[in-house]
């Protein structure tokens, strides 16, 4: 029953809605004209806005400064003058901003090269023990002292042990061709 109830009303407020609207309708020539002219007066004040609002950047800007009276010129030097302070703090905080970035950026940097520093040192470390435990020991290779690396982790070698027991003779013996 509550339903029914509920339906009856939305139903008498629809038709009470309809009964106002028409006889609205009569005089909507009247509420479209009130409508119009209130835009118009709403566009008036709007471009006067716009007018005022461009003489005013023009003025910020050093232009149009004829018609300014001694007052408006004071007022004018201190907006600039504002806005330049605003403009420096501004500026003020991106640097510091900045070299704060920079400074943890050389902390990083600083951190990383002394990783990769103590890294090399221990490659450095294990190559020459790996080369202390080959055959034969160290004595038949000399490591260069300058490299002992290159980028790639391979061993300097300044040469091979100078053997020098072949004989002059064999170099010397032509080969004839029969």
């Amino acid at each position: 029953m509550r339903l029914f109830v509920d339906d009856t009303a939305s139903v008498k407020s629809t038709i009470e809605r309809y009964k106002k609207a028409c006889s609205d309708s009569s005089s909507t020539g009247s509420v479209s004209e009130a409508n119009a002219q209130h835009y118009q007066l709403e566009a008036t004040k709007l471009r006067g806005q716009i007018g005022n609002l461009q003489n005013t950047n023009r003025n910020l800007v050093g232009e149009s400064l004829g018609g300014l009276n001694l007052r408006d010129l004071k007022n004018l030097e201190s907006k600039v003058e504002r806005g330049i302070s605003r403009i420096r703090t501004k500026k003020n905080e991106l640097l510091f901003a900045e070299i704060e970035y920079m400074q943890k950026r050389e902390i990083d940097l600083h951190n990383n090269n002394q990783f990769l520093r103590t890294k090399i040192a221990e490659t450095e470390r294990s190559h020459s023990q790996h080369m202390n435990l080959m055959p034969g020991g160290s004595s038949d290779y000399e490591l260069a002292q300058s490299q002992p690396f290159d980028a790639r982790d391979y061993l300097q070698v300044n040469g091979l042990p100078n053997n020098n027991n072949y004989n002059r003779h064999d170099q010397t013996t032509a080969l004839q061709l029969v």
